[in-house]
Order: C-alpha cells, then sequence, then structure tokens
C-alpha cells in the first residue's frame, strides 16, 4: 500500500559565518543535522552506519587535523566529502575525483503517485538496488538522515531517490538510482521532483552532488531545473602514521 509523504521539520543552526553550501557536511552537523554529530574537537562525523562523511570547520588548524586523525579507519583513511581544503603536511588524499554541485532552486518540484514512502522494513531491497546500481555511499542507517521515495514493480523496487545532508535552508537529494532493466523511462526524474517537492515543502532548497566527468546525470539535472553552482572534491585522505 502506497504511504503518505511524511513531513519533516527543518531546523536552523547557529549563524554559520559561511554559506552553508560552501562547507555543507559541516554545515549539516552544526545545523539540522546535529544530533548525529560525533566530535573530536572541532572536527566532526555522521555515525559510520549512517553515513562515512566526516567535515572539518572552514578554517581548519593543525589541532583540528590532529582530531580529524581520531576518526580514521585502522588503515589511516577517512571520507571528505566536497571540500577543496588543502591538505597539511603529512596528510596525503588516497581518492580525489572531481565533482559538481547543484541547486535546484528552479526545480519544477511535483509529488508522483506511484511513489511509495520507503522505510526501514525496506533497507534490505535497497541496500541491494545500492549494490547494482552504485550511486554513492548508502549504509544500512542511511534511512535515517531523511524521506526516501520508491518506485516498484511487480513488488520489487526498481528506482529510488531520498535526502542526505539537512543543512540551514537546503536538503541534499542523493542514492538517486534505477535498476538497470528499468532505465530510459524517466524514473529517476520523476523522483528527483519528488524528493524536491518533500524539500520544497519544508520551504527549503533542494542541491545535489554528482561526478564531474558524468554528463548523464548532470544533463537530467540540468532539465529538472539544477544549476551548476561550483565544482568540488570528493576525497579519501589518510592521515599521518
Amino acid at each position: 500500500m502506497t504511504q503518505t509523504y511524511e513531513e519533516h521539520e527543518g531546523t536552523t543552526g547557529p549563524d554559520l559565518g559561511f554559506h552553508p553550501l560552501d562547507h555543507p557536511a559541516y554545515a549539516a552537523l552544526t545545523g539540522p543535522h546535529a544530533h548525529f554529530a560525533e566530535r573530536s574537537g572541532r572536527a566532526l562525523r555522521y555515525p559510520t552506519a549512517v553515513t562515512p562523511w566526516t567535515a572539518l570547520p572552514p578554517d581548519p588548524g593543525p589541532a583540528d587535523w590532529a582530531d580529524l586523525a581520531a576518526f580514521a579507519a585502522p588503515d589511516g583513511t577517512l571520507p571528505l566529502l566536497g571540500t577543496d581544503i588543502g591538505l597539511p603536511d603529512g596528510w596525503e588524499a588516497t581518492v580525489d575525483f572531481a565533482g559538481v554541485r547543484m541547486v535546484g532552486d528552479a526545480v519544477a518540484a511535483a509529488l508522483d503517485p506511484e511513489a511509495v514512502l520507503l522505510t526501514a522494513a525496506d533497507v534490505p531491497e535497497m541496500l541491494d538496488l545500492v549494490e547494482r546500481t552504485r550511486p554513492g555511499p548508502f549504509t544500512p542507517r542511511t534511512i535515517e538522515m531523511g524521506t526516501y521515495l520508491g518506485i516498484r514493480s511487480g513488488g520489487a523496487l526498481i528506482a529510488m531517490a531520498g535526502e542526505r545532508l539537512h543543512l540551514p535552508g537546503y536538503t541534499e537529494v542523493s542514492a538517486v538510482c534505477t535498476d538497470p532493466d528499468h532505465r530510459g523511462k524517466g524514473l529517476a526524474g520523476r523522483l528527483v521532483k519528488a524528493v524536491a517537492a518533500v524539500v520544497q515543502e519544508r520551504g527549503e532548497t533542494p542541491f545535489l552532488h554528482t561526478g564531474a566527468d558524468n554528463i548523464n546525470a548532470i544533463r537530467l539535472y540540468g532539465s529538472l531545473g539544477f544549476h551548476l553552482r561550483n565544482t568540488t572534491h570528493f576525497r579519501t585522505v589518510r592521515a599521518p602514521r
């Protein structure tokens, strides 16, 4: 049975002193997603079962980088989302690829009659779809970050999209994916517009990330009313041993 959309009441954080889209993970973890924040000094992260992203303040000093190192995996690595902060001596990027950040302030958002609200009971199917389509990080508790919508065919989950980072005034649309056997039907676009409608109902603006070389995705999002705000980087970094 199709479930109704749930309206999530957003909250705002303190006066950040910077635009939230310039440092989205930090803005989220000091704002509407502060209840998720794990802290090491001024370094922050989400619980790894929610999402792997870590965050630094916009002006990190040596003490902040030392605090961030406390979050590193046993091999010394940790992910940084969409930050262009330079690495200090002793740190290295083990993964570094270019991305784009797009803002949907002109999206013609629309709820979709076939979109169903996904819940914790759907997580095994969501994880299976993510494994087959690789839209980006999605872990067992990612669904707790916001509203996730899906489309089913014959009872099977064939497409989904949802909310990830929640910043003051903005929410990220993420985990946009479609089963390979059902691509070309416009499902991804419909779900992005449906999630954007949920975001807009709160008086917020949707935004999203994708790879700078993902031309098809950039073209799709542009056709929906998203525009390029800035380029950025997705990095996995290794702390000094």
